[in-house]
């Protein structure tokens, strides 16, 4: 499948969850993720187990904790913690899920993506939501096709 087809499915979610989300966010993809997919209207739910709100709103300490669940999951976190996160998203039901990454290893971890595709979950395996409409800006999309060119960014997502 083409990625924009993937993330246009990943982004037709109206509840999504953000993991690595940050009490200090300078710096942090998944906290810029957040705010923006919260700017585009989404019902989005924040995930970090140090944390209890994020901005004055409640911070989740996993998926099983967010109430009534959500339909995707944005993993930001490094990619030692992606399997975990993984396992338990396909335990909750949770088939959409995108590993972060920009121009370093981000949260893309090839065991996590694996487990969750053997389990009946489409994994975005790099790149960011914000790089898609209806979430996406100019300086995105731009990262997008440069990100593209060098391989950081998957061009097609293996269906599970």
């Amino acid at each position: 499948m083409k990625l924009a087809d993937a993330a246009h499915d990943f982004l037709a979610s109206s509840r999504i969850a953000v993991t690595g989300v940050s009490r200090d966010p300078q710096g942090h993809g998944s906290n810029a993720v957040y705010e923006r997919l919260v700017e585009r209207g989404f019902e989005v739910f924040p995930v970090n187990p140090n944390a209890t709100e994020l901005a004055g709103k409640p911070c989740y300490p996993d998926l099983a904790a967010i109430p009534g669940g959500v339909e995707a999951v944005v993993i930001g976190t490094r990619p030692e913690h992606a399997l975990g996160t993984v396992k338990e998203a396909v335990g909750l039901g949770i088939h959409k899920i995108w590993m972060h990454r920009s121009v370093d290893a981000g949260s893309v971890s090839p065991e996590a993506a694996a487990y969750g595709r053997e389990h009946g979950a489409t994994v975005i395996e790099g790149g960011c939501p914000l790089m898609f409409d209806p979430a996406a800006d100019g300086g995105h999309k731009m990262m997008c096709r440069v990100l593209q060119l060098f391989g950081k960014v998957p061009r097609t997502v293996t269906e599970p």
